[in-house]
């Protein structure tokens, strides 16, 4: 693997802010069901003002402005800048893990979908179906590089994904929302067989985990509803940047683009 420079990391920070960015905007919009593609300028959500690309510049835009729009003053949202500084974060763990490679490029691919997923059900507790089946699609077609043994291991993920959570759904009688079934079709396409296990299980740990600290801490309680997507999508960052490993160190390999 070649070694890279100090800039090649910060390039891929602000690529992954870029993505972070953009799913920001899109999932605010698709909140508001607002167009959020083509010709539309980007907008203050509180005064409407067009944003000029000073204002769009991820993470210093927002250290620049004080975190504050530069027309009427209102607060950015804060988790605006939180979305730029994990996928930021995690396509330069990426560029760590995989180096200069396809899978470097496959990996990061998945942010803008991930941190979508993230948003919105953590904001509404609900994940958008066309983003789900965008995001299956999108790493399907990616998965044609490695040859049809590629696509059908993300094919696998993808259902073998699905129908675990949607056999959870059916045993709880509908207590869980078929979403997190949807997104597990995107999760699994993008991670293969043995990984979309993995983003499973880190997954409902990380979730499972969290849910107990908020009930020590009297912050929900035990009839309140905590969001399953953020830890599936943290869940599969995780499957993506260590599962490989993971399970290698069990003795099964894992199949292209992770064997690295």
């Amino acid at each position: 693997m070649v070694e890279l420079g100090p800039l090649f990391f910060i390039l891929a920070f602000f690529l992954g802010a870029s993505f972070g960015s953009f799913a920001c905007a899109a999932a605010s919009r698709t909140e508001a069901g607002a167009k959020w593609w083509g010709t539309e300028r980007s907008r203050c959500d509180s005064c409407g003002a067009a944003l000029a690309p000073r204002d769009l510049v991820p993470v210093l835009s927002f250290l620049a402005l004080r975190g504050r729009c530069r027309f009427c003053g209102a607060r950015i949202p804060r988790s605006c800048l939180a979305a730029e500084l994990a996928c930021g974060a995690l396509c330069a763990m990426f560029l760590w893990r995989f180096g200069a490679s396809y899978s470097f490029i496959f990996s990061s691919a998945s942010l803008p979908f991930l941190a979508f997923h993230t948003i919105t059900d953590a904001d509404t507790g609900y994940i958008y179906d066309s983003w789900a089946f965008a995001m299956t699609g999108a790493a399907l077609l990616l998965r044609l590089a490695g040859g049809l043994p590629a696509a059908l291991d993300g094919a696998a993920g993808a259902a073998a994904g699905f129908a675990f959570i949607y056999a959870i759904i059916f045993l709880s009688r509908g207590r869980m929302g078929t979403g997190d079934a949807v997104l597990m079709l995107g999760i699994g396409a993008f991670t293969g067989l043995k990984l979309a296990a993995a983003a499973l299980y880190i997954g409902f740990m990380a979730g499972g985990v969290t849910a107990l600290v908020l009930l020590a801490a009297k912050k929900v309680t035990r009839k309140s509803a905590v969001p399953l997507g953020p830890f599936l999508c943290a869940g599969c960052a995780a499957a993506m940047l260590f599962g490989g490993k993971l399970t290698e160190y069990f003795g099964f390999t894992v199949p292209w683009p992770w064997a690295v």
